[in-house]
């Protein structure tokens, strides 16, 4: 066990080479877009609000399993995301725990992020790959943001890296027939990373509720 965590946890430049680049590149073009086009009518908004940059933290709200390569699709980049350790073992579906692994993500001690964290991160900023973090930390069935683990502001200014809202909106199950489902995709303006703790979390709260019509409950939380 704590070898295998040891290996999802730390990943280097050569993790994020050719061949990986070329089967992500070719899994959300053929895969993700058909999937998502034809059982979930998914419509992209924003995308004019993609920065050039690779170094760039794409931040969303977290609804369902899918919400990664909606993710990856919606910004047409190569996105590295930061998942818990729980999906690199053994008791996870093998296919789900492989395309987890075969797609670029890393695992993470959600309480304590650890040095070897870091250094993957710093590693995917390296080359051109973007990180992608949900800061609501789990899926959350709630139509509201709250509870927001700050750790991606964290990482933001440590890596000096602009954070981008992607707004989830409309899933309500997993589709089971074609066009069953319609969910929107919106891509924010980026945030500063250069904003203060609360601001950051505030400005991407607010973007999230407008492009999903979720209620925002951090506001209070802050104040508190």
């Amino acid at each position: 066990m704590g070898k295998e965590e040891k290996n999802y946890n730390r990943r280097t430049e050569k993790d994020y080479g050719f061949w990986r680049i070329l089967f992500y590149k070719s899994f959300v073009t053929f895969v993700v877009w058909t999937v998502t086009k034809f059982m979930y009518n998914l419509k992209i908004v924003g995308r004019e609000n993609v920065p050039k940059t690779s170094r760039v933290i794409y931040a969303g709200n977290h609804v369902s399993y899918i919400d990664p390569p909606i993710v990856s699709l919606a910004v047409g980049k190569c996105v590295a995301y930061m998942a818990k350790k729980e999906l690199f073992e053994k008791e996870t579906n093998k296919v789900l725990r492989f395309l987890v692994h075969i797609l670029g993500a890393f695992a993470v001690n959600r309480e304590k992020p650890e040095l070897a964290t870091f250094k993957t991160i710093k590693s995917i900023f390296n080359t051109n790959w973007s990180l992608g973090i949900f800061p609501q930390g789990k899926i959350v069935h709630e139509h509201e943001i709250s509870n927001i683990h700050k750790g991606f502001i964290m990482f933001a200014k440590k890596f000096e890296a602009d954070i981008v809202p992607v707004g989830i909106k409309g899933f309500d199950g997993y589709a089971k027939k074609l066009f069953e489902k319609h969910i929107t995709a919106t891509i924010g303006k980026p945030i500063s990373y250069k904003l203060p703790e609360d601001e950051i979390v505030k400005e991407w709260a607010r973007q999230i509720c407008e492009y999903t019509g979720f209620e925002n409950k951090i506001e209070k939380e802050v104040c508190v």
